[in-house]
């Protein structure tokens, strides 16, 4: 009899501390971390996938129309503009001088999309009205110690390389544009709010940006499942969010997202929306109905639909 109140009472023991736990866990996963989101919920704002159900056809779509974008354009010039290995840019050079330069920097949430042809599509639109279209490509972070600091050393390279360079090609260096879409949107919000002073370069030698679909403050992301793969400090959240250097812009910005893109993605360009206009800066904010994030990739390429046109008019290609 004494056992089975012994057993009894580590029973109830077991149970009250399965609940404790169970409540506990439970509690954890309803905490706020950010704003209304819960650890979970955040995970999924700043995952893309989770809002575009159709993500798989768009990006086989893609595919396609980079194969066939590469077969009527021909294959770019492959340089290497910087000493990494990843330091490589497409060229596209126009048969023309003194033409508009635009620069484009991909997406793929800092670890995809390096490759040479890969932007064909997107600059397609481009090399066919005449102007010269550079694609760098960048170290990764998932090959640079968890970090987007060499990402964006090589960038500033790519762009310092364009102005020192681009007139080689036919290119006009007083006519440089720059375009960059979700990982490559914020990664063209790091171009801008840079002090090209300190390269050589003149403050305002980036004429204009497009940027679409991008994430402009670090610090939700560093709460969420991204730092699993980026090694996110304070310092690079404060020295790479461009929410926080609105003050060194000195370029007009078309600022773009889809309805269909996730919560953080539309708030993040809404609050560098606002943070723009209290400064004074030249923007324009265009909300693109029934677009998701991948969607737009394909908008981007195309010289018809809203992204594509917003670009070509912003560069004044006649």
């Amino acid at each position: 009899m004494k056992s089975y109140s012994t057993f009894l009472i580590i029973l109830a023991c077991i149970t009250v501390l399965a609940c404790n736990l169970y409540s506990q866990t439970n509690l954890a996963a309803k905490k706020k971390i950010y704003l209304d989101y819960t650890e979970g919920a955040l995970d999924s704002a700043y995952s893309q996938v989770h809002w575009a159900p159709n993500y798989k056809l768009v990006l086989a779509q893609l595919k396609s129309l980079k194969e066939l974008s590469q077969s009527n354009i021909g294959n770019p010039e492959r340089i290497q503009y910087g000493s990494a290995a990843s330091a490589q840019l497409d060229l596209y050079a126009p048969n023309r001088q003194n033409a508009p330069i635009h620069i484009h920097i991909h997406g793929g949430a800092w670890r995809n999309g390096n490759g040479s042809g890969e932007q064909a599509y997107n600059g397609r639109k481009f090399i066919e009205l005449g102007a010269m279209y550079i694609a760098p490509d960048y170290e990764l972070v998932t090959d640079s110690s968890l970090s987007l600091y060499p990402m964006v050393h090589q960038l500033r390279n790519a762009v310092v390389w364009t102005y020192q360079n681009a007139t080689r090609f036919g290119g006009d260096i007083d006519k440089i544009y720059l375009s960059g879409h979700s990982a490559g949107g914020h990664l063209g919000g790091v171009l801008i709010t840079t002090d090209w002073t300190e390269y050589g370069l003149p403050a305002d030698v980036i004429k204009g940006a497009f940027l679409s679909s991008g994430i402009y403050d670090l610090y939700p992301v560093s709460l969420s499942s991204r730092n699993e793969y980026v090694e996110f400090t304070d310092k690079m959240v404060e020295d790479l969010s461009p929410i926080n250097h609105i003050d060194k812009i000195r370029t007009p910005i078309i600022l773009a997202y889809g309805t269909e893109e996730s919560p953080e993605f539309k708030r993040q360009s809404q609050a560098f929306a606002e943070a723009l206009k209290k400064q004074s800066k030249e923007l324009e904010l265009y909300v693109l109905k029934g677009y998701n994030h991948f969607e737009i990739m394909i908008a981007l390429g195309n010289l018809f639909d809203i992204p594509g046109e917003l670009m070509i008019k912003q560069m004044n290609i006649d």
